[in-house]
């Protein structure tokens, strides 16, 4: 855990001067006075956390956080973990970009800055996704620290919609957290039916600017391409990192997929005509696509809610004649759901260059 401490003394001092007044960003005093007692929220860990009876200030945790809570609450974010890609600025409400950046609890480009938690006014700091193994021992020591509850809420595929429960009852947000939750519920459960009912496709998904990563099967970002297709990538230690494991083209052509995924921002606009691709049936035959990006990667970088995008557009690509959707219908869905944003059939193409509908694809 990598935790800015340095200023946080300075930060809480000068917080609680100003001849007494309250500090900038926090709730007013009509709210203060509304609001019910505090109360207790059981979190993901077990931990019994005292939380005030309403809440209109969240600070996130990190960026899967970020993107579950924009979906379900976004007017009462008081920060982001980090900033949204130049791409988000074609999805997002330009309301938002002047969040201020509040760093990560785990890893990540940018460690938790207090000194900007403590004055943002937040009332809770949300983390949201894989409990680490210290989970509970960290979210106890920096509530602690900080005078500010902490809670974890855990979110897997299969859980998704529990936990946008979880945060619905905390944030006073139940009726919008059970659509989203309907809506994990249905995607997952379609596309466990869909796997289960068709002949997996031998796949790969490749990741790096030189091609030479894969994701690897049962890792924490292979999820999805394990449910729905036969991951070839089996290595002894699988990596926890987005970037996934390193293995080499001759390792790659060894395996020689049916269907090679490539991460966006990897070496997929040169495969194509590099005589060493070639070599591979995926390459040959054309069966190879780019991850969507847009705002983030749908398969999962980071991993959080965007990878029910990427379960909707796997199937389509990879067992069209199972699918029994309309992709383009499926995905403005979520898009309205979750980046409160009317995605246009431009925008759709855009996003499919590619993938589906690539010059040439089959």
């Amino acid at each position: 855990m990598k935790v800015r401490v340095l200023t946080f003394f300075l930060a809480l001092a000068m917080l609680l001067s100003a001849c007494g007044k309250a500090p900038e960003g926090t709730a007013d005093t009509a709210v203060q006075a509304e609001s019910p007692a505090l109360r207790l929220f059981t979190d993901s860990t077990g931990r019994s956390v005292e939380v005030p009876g309403t809440i209109e200030k969240v600070a996130v945790s990190g960026p899967l956080s970020q993107i579950v809570l924009f979906a379900l609450c976004p007017e009462k974010l008081v920060g982001i973990a980090e900033p949204w890609s130049k791409e988000a600025e074609q999805y997002l409400d330009t309301e938002y970009d002047a969040l201020p950046v509040l760093g990560q609890l785990y890893g990540g480009k940018g460690e938790l800055n207090l000194e900007t938690l403590l004055s943002s006014g937040a009332q809770v700091v949300i983390d949201v996704g894989e409990a680490k193994d210290t989970a509970a021992e960290d979210l106890d020591a920096l509530q602690a620290q900080t005078g500010i509850p902490f809670l974890h809420i855990t979110a897997t595929l299969p859980t998704s919609g529990e936990a946008y429960r979880m945060l619905g009852d905390l944030l006073g947000e139940e009726e919008a957290a059970e659509t989203l939750a309907a809506y994990c519920d249905d995607v997952y459960a379609r596309t466990k039916a869909l796997a289960e009912n068709v002949a997996l496709v031998d796949t790969l998904y490749i990741t790096g600017a030189e091609g030479h990563h894969v994701i690897a099967r049962d890792s924490y970002h292979s999820e999805i391409i394990d449910m729905m297709s036969n991951n070839l990538a089996v290595v002894e230690v699988p990596s926890a990192k987005g970037s996934g494991n390193e293995v080499g083209l001759e390792q790659i052509m060894v395996w020689d997929p049916e269907v090679i995924l490539f991460g966006d921002q990897s070496i997929y606009d040169a495969v194509g005509t590099d005589p060493a691709w070639q070599s591979l049936t995926a390459i040959r035959t054309g069966r190879y696509y780019e991850v969507p990006a847009g705002p983030y990667n749908w398969m999962g970088f980071p991993p959080s809610v965007q990878r029910y995008l990427g379960m909707l557009w796997l199937g389509e690509l990879l067992y069209p004649e199972m699918a029994e959707y309309d992709l383009y219908e499926e995905v403005k869905a979520y898009y309205d759901l979750f980046y409160h944003c009317d995605l246009t059939r431009a925008q759709y193409q855009d996003l499919m260059a590619k993938s589906i509908g690539k010059a040439g694809a089959p």
